[in-house]
């Protein structure tokens, strides 16, 4: 039998285990409640002055 090849019962095997469906996990959703804020803070060009005095300590 050459890399790569199967046979009959190789086959069958495969297509029962794909044909399975898997239903074991949780189908609750989670129901999170609160608020999102973004915080835009500085602009790019600080951000960098600041990363490059981080990087030279």
């Amino acid at each position: 039998m050459s890399m790569g090849a199967y046979d009959e019962d190789e086959h069958e095997r495969r297509e029962q285990q794909a044909s399975k469906v898997d239903t074991d996990f949780d189908d609750e959703r989670t129901i999170y409640h609160g608020k999102v804020e973004y915080d835009s803070g500085d602009s790019a060009e600080a951000l960098l002055d600041t990363f490059e005095q981080i990087k030279s300590d």
